[in-house]
């Protein structure tokens, strides 16, 4: 996926959901900078997630994020790369030790901007996250990256205590939860 056909996939995202309705504009003018895939884009940039699930859609795969001690989905930055579905499978890779990952559907299954605090290194920034639902299975071991505090299956009926109010997970939950994802 390039960034051409990316322009087409994020242009033609339809949603149900109003306040991610209202990102697509900033994700579509993202496209136009040159280092929009590059974290050196210090105002903001590109980064590719997985919503990992099982074959039941019961659970979903969560990490606890090292930097920002949140749960979250799996997924990290683009560093130069385009095809962010690609970056989503690696990262989702790298960060589970998971080799039974399997791609539900090319398309973006949701779009989200959130702010990441600053740190030592860099200012405080916006991620641009295009997300793509992923298959794998439970009874495969997980392997804890050096990027995560902890990593572990949580049932659907179980992620919004984890998580809290964390608006964009509960929307992914609420989309995998409705019966036309189930493939």
């Amino acid at each position: 996926m390039d960034s051409i056909l990316l322009k087409s996939f994020i242009g033609n995202y339809r949603t149900p959901f109003e306040e991610e309705k209202a990102m697509v504009p900033d994700f579509l003018a993202l496209l136009d900078d040159p280092m929009a895939f590059s974290r050196e884009r210090k105002e903001g940039h590109f980064t590719a997630s997985a919503w990992i699930v099982n074959k039941r859609r019961t659970h979903t795969l969560l990490t606890l994020h090292r930097k920002l001690h949140k749960w979250l989905q799996l997924g990290g930055h683009a560093d130069g790369n385009e095809n962010l579905l690609e970056v989503a499978m690696n990262e989702a890779r790298e960060e589970s030790g998971l080799t039974s990952l399997r791609l539900v559907d090319r398309f973006i299954f949701d779009l989200d901007r959130h702010i990441i605090p600053a740190n030592a290194k860099d200012p405080q920034h916006f991620h641009y996250d295009v997300r793509f639902l992923i298959e794998a299975e439970m009874d495969e071991p997980l392997v804890i990256s050096p990027e995560s505090k902890d990593l572990a299956w949580v049932g659907f009926d179980m992620t919004a205590e984890l998580v809290g109010y964390e608006g964009s997970i509960l929307r992914m939950l609420e989309k995998t939860s409705r019966s036309e994802i189930l493939l």
